[in-house]
């Protein structure tokens, strides 16, 4: 490994909460802080050289500013807010990363972080004297080129793949089966950054049933096969990791995952779930390998329709994604979903002397996808 080789050498995450329960009234400052406080401590970190934060729907401004302030870092420390919308968290670790490799940071702290609950209402400005109108999201792409909902978007896919309702549901169903064995068994334990109001994971789901999905109906589209149990929920929470450089971690002697290489792509907006098969299929290219040799694989579970069409894409059995639960169990909170990815990938791969190699990717609104590969080391 090159001297400047980034390196993730520490990964923690708080619980993930539902929106409007036990964190409705935690702000993205009081999701954050206490992640970075304790890679702060894990690390014995006096300070890190920057901090980068993914965010979809906070309240504006420099939310990673305000959050490494909060966490107690001194006033020179500076930070960077981004938004890729969902791939921000996973788009904030590659840009440490990057920042590690050009030499000129040594340590950076990156992830993520979403507060549905206390995200601000805002409004389109008022036209030909009518009222302010509230509006969910910004465009994700030019309406004249398509900007469906995820939801419909999720529909669209899973009409387009071929991916039955059955197939979704059965996926959703072992996503909650798999987390609540890993819960169980204590595999996120030590990721966990317990909140006063939230220590364990929220929407998993212990003794979910296929014949209870089966009678829910179509969420999204009429006609559709999404529903609110084969979709993630709308949800709290931040992650992110320590990212340093080679050199750093050989002289502190501990294990790590190089940051070997990562890649954003581009797909139609109208099918927005597809975006990580490009991405994927880029790095697999570069770096002269094959899912096969991968053997820890995390793909943001947005909708099991977009997953498994993933899956088909690329070739990949579905039963090798997420092994310990996804985004359908854990929840999906916007702006740290990619970091959460990262966080499980450490766990399972450093915590519990893992294989050699392990890829995350994520869908972005839009037409976007996220991966990023990386390598056990130490």
């Amino acid at each position: 490994m090159k001297e400047i080789t980034p390196v993730i050498v520490a990964a923690r995450r708080t619980p993930i909460g539902t929106a409007g329960l036990a964190l409705r009234n935690v702000d993205t400052t009081g999701l954050a802080a206490p992640v970075l406080s304790a890679l702060r401590a894990e690390l014995d970190l006096e300070s890190p050289d920057h901090v980068i934060l993914g965010n979809c729907m906070g309240a504006g401004g420099n939310v990673a500013r305000v959050s490494t302030l909060a966490a107690g870092f001194g006033v020179s420390v500076p930070a960077l807010t981004l938004d890729l919308q969902c791939g921000s968290g996973l788009a904030a670790i590659t840009t440490a990363a990057a920042f590690v490799r050009s030499g000129s940071s040594e340590v950076v702290l990156a992830g993520g972080v979403e507060s549905a609950s206390t995200a601000p209402w805002r409004m389109w400005p008022p036209a030909n004297g009518r009222e302010p109108q509230r509006y969910s999201r910004a465009p994700f792409a030019p309406a004249d080129i398509g900007d469906p909902e995820m939801g419909a978007a999720a529909d669209g896919v899973a009409r387009r793949w071929g991916i039955s309702r059955e197939r979704q549901d059965a996926y959703a169903v072992r996503s909650h089966t798999r987390a609540a064995a890993a819960r169980a068994a204590g595999r996120f334990d030590e990721e966990l950054v317990p909140l006063p109001q939230l220590d364990r994971d929220e929407r998993v789901r212990d003794h979910l049933r296929q014949s209870t999905l089966a009678r829910l109906p179509s969420a999204f589209t009429t006609d559709g096969t999404v529903t609110a149990g084969n979709a993630c929920g709308i949800n709290d929470g931040a992650a992110a990791v320590a990212v340093v450089s080679e050199a750093r971690r050989r002289a502190d002697g501990i294990p790590g995952l190089a940051c070997l290489d990562w890649e954003t792509a581009g797909v139609d907006p109208n099918l927005p779930g597809v975006g990580p098969v490009p991405a994927i299929r880029e790095l697999l290219r570069r770096n002269d390998i094959t899912l096969a040799d991968v053997g820890v694989i995390e793909v943001n579970e947005a909708f099991a329709a977009q997953v498994l069409a993933c899956c088909d894409e690329l070739g990949l059995h579905e039963e090798r994604i997420c092994v310990e639960g996804g985004a359908l169990a854990l929840g999906h909170p916007w702006g740290a979903s990619g970091a959460v990815l990262a966080v499980r990938l450490y766990s399972q791969m450093v915590r519990q002397d893992g294989p050699e190699l392990g890829l995350a990717a994520i869908a972005v609104g839009g037409g976007q996808g996220v991966a990023i590969l990386v390598q056990r080391i130490g």
